[in-house]
């Protein structure tokens, strides 16, 4: 098969620097809590990570206090805290790491003539001399710094390199060539990292890095080709989540390097098998569902419709897939699963299917599942994927469900009477709507008040059938925070429920003017 592993030679392994946590939580609505930080830090070292940014810790205290609880916990993995190139922002980086295996401060400054003009409003010998003392502070901090000239695409060349030496002088380990606007070709940004690394004296003490981002679709693309530059690291974010469109997808540039290697030798560490896993795991943190048609780990990667591509498949597998899916960790639907299943079997296809739960998680997944499975004629693998997923994202909610009933049809109003637990004490409330989904979203808010605006609503089946689970996604703002919550039943209703209330349950964490009503 041509996804086989390469042998390459050391000099060709390219490190994966993960900024899932950093900049993929800087992606409107995909904040996630200290938990699931910590379990995506947790899944991120399993599968090989080399490097993980863990956060921006002199944004918030619950920042600081994420980057340093996974410095304290991740024993293979770099562990990298984001620092601007302000004396401030350093030392609170250097704090948060300070008790990693190996840590890491990556500082940043602008470099291109438009960020120094507009948003820095220095000159380009003032921003030398901040680089200077910044990555000196850094570097008597830790070992291991690296530094990143921001919008690095669209700074003239000349001063690039100067910038770059200077960084390397004060004690930079790793330079960081970012594509902070999706701006540069494949072509330009290869020319960029040859062009300074064969300019710049001393090139070779320093590893060269890419971050790239999505704006016109070309991250993945950019970072393949800075690769062939001669960057030995790659930045990018598990289901490319990220600023604005997003961060090169980390499981789209691995099975690239990895099935053709025959043009691009170069070796990156990471298990495979992993990657489904962990695309679910920030999809489920994040309550952003992963696009059908995305490339590795969307539903329909390894789905065949077309009779043409049907028929060859049937013959060869490789007429039509240059990946296996067990390679990215993606096994068959079965129908093993029902309502005459055991805890043992259970726990069984949960550990084949990459989930590791205690025993009250367990139990709690094994109700939900016998409680799903009298309700549905056939369980699929996807179906225990939303049942736990949901799971262990509401594990720790303020706000429960406890029941709904809806009162629906041609004849209106709508009207849903729905009971909460709210900090374990049980309201009910009634409210009409303009149809169901408003009724039972007026209940909600009148049992737990609150300003949030809801952007979003999506549904979709996650199975066949008219018994499907429906899959809900809600988006709420508020002062700004946009947040996103998912819910799953085989009642749409329900499912709908389900996502307002975690979607709201992340507002009440973040500490907005969320209060919850007292039962009456």
């Amino acid at each position: 098969m041509t996804d086989a592993s390469n042998t390459v030679s050391a000099k060709d392994r390219v490190l994966i620097f993960d900024t899932t946590l950093r900049d993929g939580e800087q992606c409107p609505g995909a904040t996630m809590t200290f938990e699931e930080k910590l379990e995506v830090a947790d899944m991120l070292d399993a599968m090989g990570v080399d490097i993980i940014e863990a956060g921006f810790p002199i944004a918030s205290d619950g920042d600081f206090e994420a980057v340093s609880a996974i410095a304290g916990r991740i024993r293979r993995a770099s562990v990298a805290g984001l620092a601007r190139a302000i004396p401030a922002d350093i030392a609170r980086a250097g704090e948060a790491v300070r008790h990693a295996a190996k840590p890491r401060i990556h500082t940043f400054v602008s470099t291109s003539p438009i960020h120094l003009q507009y948003q820095m409003r220095k000159s380009e010998e003032e921003v030398l001399e901040i680089i200077a003392r910044t990555v000196t502070q850094a570097r008597n901090l830790v070992d291991d710094v690296e530094w990143s000239g921001m919008d690095a695409t669209r700074t003239p060349i000349d001063y690039l390199c100067r910038a770059v030496e200077t960084a390397i002088k004060a004690g930079a380990t790793t330079i960081n060539l970012p594509d902070t606007v999706g701006y540069a070709t494949p072509d330009e940004y290869r020319a960029m990292f040859r062009a300074v690394r064969e300019r710049v004296p001393n090139a070779d003490k320093a590893i060269f890095s890419a971050h790239c981002h999505n704006d016109l679709g070309l991250a993945v693309a950019n970072s393949l080709a800075a690769v062939e530059g001669g960057a030995r690291q790659v930045e990018c974010t598990i289901n490319g989540i990220g600023e604005r469109a997003g961060n090169a997808a980390l499981e789209e540039i691995v099975m690239a390097l990895r099935v053709r290697g025959d043009v691009m030798p170069y070796d990156t560490g990471i298990d495979a098998t992993y990657l489904m896993r962990a695309s679910k795991a920030v999809s489920s943190a994040c309550s952003f569902p992963v696009q059908y048609n995305k490339a590795i780990v969307g539903r329909n990667a390894f789905a065949h419709e077309s009779g043409i591509h049907q028929d060859g498949m049937l013959k060869h597998q490789q007429t039509y897939e240059i990946m296996t899916p067990a390679s990215v960790g993606v096994t068959k639907t079965s129908l093993v699963m029902g309502k005459h299943s055991g805890r043992a079997a259970f726990r069984s296809k949960l550990k084949e299917m990459g989930y590791e739960l205690g025993d009250n998680q367990l139990e709690d997944a094994f109700t939900r599942f016998k409680a799903l499975a009298d309700r549905k004629k056939h369980v699929y693998d996807e179906d225990i994927e939303a049942l736990v997923d949901e799971n262990l994202a509401t594990a720790r909610d303020r706000v429960k469900l406890v029941s709904l009933t809806v009162i629906a049809g041609t004849r209106g109003p709508q009207r849903a009477m729905l009971k909460l637990d709210v900090d374990g004490r049980v309201t009910a409330e009634e409210a009409e709507g303009n149809g169901p989904i408003d009724a039972v979203f007026n209940a909600v808010k009148a049992i737990v008040p609150h300003e949030a605006v809801l952007e979003l609503y999506d549904v979709h089946a996650v199975t066949e059938g008219t018994d499907a689970q429906a899959e809900v996604t809600v988006r709420l703002s508020h002062d700004g925070a946009a947040v996103t919550g998912r819910g799953a039943d085989p009642d749409t209703l329900v499912s709908s429920c389900k996502a307002y209330l975690a979607a709201l349950n992340k507002l009440v964490a973040r500490g907005s003017r969320v209060h919850a009503q007292a039962a009456e």
